[in-house]
């Protein structure tokens, strides 16, 4: 992401302009975009004239048209699949990167567009766009700040394989972008052990050149290449990469694969299981510092805890936000999608949350919900809280309940003592 021009008052109101790059850039400009901020872009408008004869005249004029935001929607990179002519059991696919629609009210002057005109804009990459708001709390400028980090990009590449199944994978701090899907149909072994042999070494050569189209393994922000599958189809794959780039001297990515390369047990040929993968020691040892595996890591602490201990280990925002109150919180786990609530209250409500808990010293732990991990989280409410002294719900709630009964009686005392006094 690049950051074009920023103006933030005192208060807190102002305008950042920003040009996306890549998908991910999007997935953070559709975390930031909130219903009532004003959004101004580039758009594309036909336009009708009328001559003194009566003809019309039509065509399309760029224009830069400012909203106020009614609707705000994030289409994900995505893979079409189509069939492949030479092989009617086999499909390939075509990537599609990820856009946003945001809708609202035209809120600035323009020749072609009238005030107050219902209209939508389609965020592109690189295309330039100027976010308005009343007010930039943290976590909004916080975003800023973490999405212009130059040099960011995937740090994992997966290939996720099964029998003639594979899916070629993407993992950045906050995206999982399925690059490729790859299916085949594979002969039985009862049938014919020739046929199954043949189909087997025609998924290998598929997958093999899918791998070289999609996966970047000479970037040097890939720091591993997962091959992963529920049996012995991970080696298979592993050594018929090897192969293959011996007998094609292609050195990089010889040397990417054994370098980088990681083989790696699933119970699944889906995307999903990659959630197993990030758990295993062998990735953790080597991303324990990027976002994505940290986010693995604590959840699966979290849930740990919910099972050895489960009085530290509290989810859901009231007990949470009990917890905080009460200075219990070590580490809190929170989704992003509660920071994209329609209702700003609610919104103030978990920024709120989380400069408590960092006011109070403890970690906060901003999940993905692009990623496995976050989903698992939105199961869970999207907010959780791994305690560093244990807490009884019930406990806590009974002395919320009484803090409040002896406010009231307190409330209701004083206002028959005024009413005495009259």
């Amino acid at each position: 992401m690049k950051l074009i021009g920023k103006h933030i008052d005192k208060e807190g109101s102002g305008y950042v302009s920003l040009r996306p790059e890549d998908d991910e850039d999007m997935w953070h400009l559709y975390n930031l975009i909130q219903e009532g901020d004003q959004v101004r872009a580039p758009a594309i408008r036909r336009v009708q004239n009328v001559s003194a004869t009566g003809s019309t005249d039509s065509h399309r004029v760029r224009l830069n048209l400012t909203l106020e935001v009614v609707r705000v929607e994030f289409t994900p990179a995505i893979t079409s699949s189509t069939a492949d002519t030479t092989n009617p059991n086999s499909t390939t696919s075509a990537d599609v990167t990820a856009s946003i629609q945001i809708s609202g009210r035209v809120t600035a002057e323009n020749q072609h567009v009238k005030m107050g005109a219902f209209h939508t804009l389609d965020i592109e990459v690189n295309r330039d766009i100027r976010i308005i708001k009343d007010e930039w709390d943290s976590i909004a400028l916080n975003r800023v700040e973490e999405a212009c980090v130059p040099g960011r990009g995937a740090e994992v590449a997966a290939v996720v394989c099964g029998e003639g199944t594979a899916a070629f994978v993407l993992l950045s701090e906050h995206l999982t972008t399925i690059r490729h899907r790859l299916t085949t149909s594979i002969p039985r072994k009862s049938s014919s052990s020739s046929m199954h042999e043949k189909g087997m070494a025609k998924f290998y050569s598929q997958l093999y050149a899918a791998f070289l189209r999609h996966i970047p393994y000479a970037s040097p922000t890939i720091k591993v290449i997962v091959i992963a599958s529920p049996g012995w189809i991970r080696d298979s794959v592993y050594d018929y990469i090897i192969k293959e780039s011996e007998r094609t001297g292609n050195k990089a990515l010889l040397r990417a694969v054994r370098e980088k390369g990681v083989r790696i047990h699933v119970s699944s040929p889906h995307v999903h299981s990659l959630v197993e993968v990030l758990k295993s020691p062998e990735i953790t040892a080597q991303l324990k510092e990027t976002k994505f595996a940290k986010e693995g890591i604590t959840l699966d602490k979290f849930f740990k805890m919910l099972g050895s201990d489960e009085m530290r280990a509290w989810y859901g925002p009231d007990h949470v936000a009990l917890a905080i109150d009460r200075g219990a919180v070590g580490t809190l786990l929170i989704s992003d999608q509660l920071f994209r609530a329609s209702d700003p209250a609610e919104r103030k409500k978990y920024v709120g949350l989380v400069e408590a808990v960092r006011d109070k010293g403890g970690e906060v732990v901003i999940f993905s919900s692009m990623h496995e991990s976050g989903q698992q989280l939105n199961q869970l409410s999207g907010i959780a809280a791994i305690l560093t002294f244990p807490l009884d719900v019930e406990v806590v709630e009974a002395e919320e309940r009484e803090a409040k009964e002896a406010e009231e009686e307190k409330r209701r005392a004083e206002a028959e003592a005024a009413g005495n006094d009259s």
